[in-house]
């Protein structure tokens, strides 16, 4: 009964920590909020409510065209909102035979610019942002054509912040990749993660130095997990996003994203 009141505690801790994540705005690009993906072909995903407090969440579902039970993924937004990118992201995992949610944080809202992200950021509540990342795990894992044992969730800038704190809250997740995400040292709280974990970093990150990296891949280590931790040498923060002009490195970008798919086909299958 201590060490849950501990661990308790420590999350508690750790959120309000992550409360600044992604401040440095900066080494952002600006993102695109139509409907369709940058390539002019519409997302065929639909809008979907489901259970939260307070009030409803909402997120971007999109399915594969296969029949049958599929591993699911819950695909967390940038600073940026619910955007035409990650809605991309969304459509690509579907594309791949998995069921992919990604949901909408800002609950309608969606910025172009960074102040407006950075309002809005900070303007989000840590409690219901949280409900709302589990009331999309629920919403996958009651699905017929789900596997509730076989849910990964995949986070980038602010997103892989929160992919890692659904992670803590929710023993379900199967795999965890944070893609600079702001990260964890607490001891009582990395020792409780159960899944394997991927993560991709940049090693000119100005908000996420290597340090910090190494020191939660070294913690993550010495408990026992599965973790895979990649840092890209001439690669800042947001670097696997193309809207970000001045930040993006295709190299390191396709070569985390391969590693992102490799990494969730053998956690999860199809």
């Amino acid at each position: 009964m201590r060490r849950q009141h501990v661990v308790a505690f420590s999350l508690v801790l750790l959120f309000a920590t992550f409360s600044a994540d992604c401040q440095e705005h900066h080494d952002h690009g600006a993102a695109a909020t139509i409907t369709t993906s940058t390539s002019g072909a519409p997302h065929r995903g639909e809008m979907i409510t489901f259970n939260s407090s307070p009030g409803k969440g909402s997120g971007y579902l999109v399915t594969p065209t296969t029949r049958g039970k599929h591993a699911g993924i819950i695909v967390i937004q940038e600073w940026w909102g619910l955007n035409d990118w990650v809605k991309e992201q969304a459509d690509r995992f579907a594309s791949q035979g998995y069921v992919a949610l990604a949901p909408d944080l800002y609950r309608g809202k969606v910025a172009n610019d960074p102040g407006l992200a950075h309002e809005l950021m900070r303007g989000m509540p840590d409690d219901r942002a949280l409900n709302d990342l589990k009331g999309a795990f629920a919403e996958l894992a009651t699905r017929r054509d789900v596997d509730p044992n076989r849910i990964a969730v995949i986070g980038w800038c602010m997103g892989g912040g929160w992919a890692l704190k659904l992670t803590a809250a929710q023993p379900r997740v199967k795999a965890l990749v944070i893609n600079y995400g702001q990260l964890i040292t607490d001891p009582s709280v990395v020792a409780n993660l159960r899944p394997a974990i991927l993560g991709n970093f940049g090693a000119e990150d100005r908000g996420i130095p290597p340090a910090d990296v190494k020191t939660f891949e070294t913690a993550l280590k010495q408990t026992g997990h599965d973790v895979d931790i990649k840092i890209y040498e001439g690669a800042g923060h947001a670097f696997m996003n193309p809207n970000n002009k001045e930040g993006y490195v295709p190299a390191a970008a396709n070569d985390a994203q391969a590693r992102i798919d490799a990494f969730l086909a053998k956690q999860l299958g199809r």
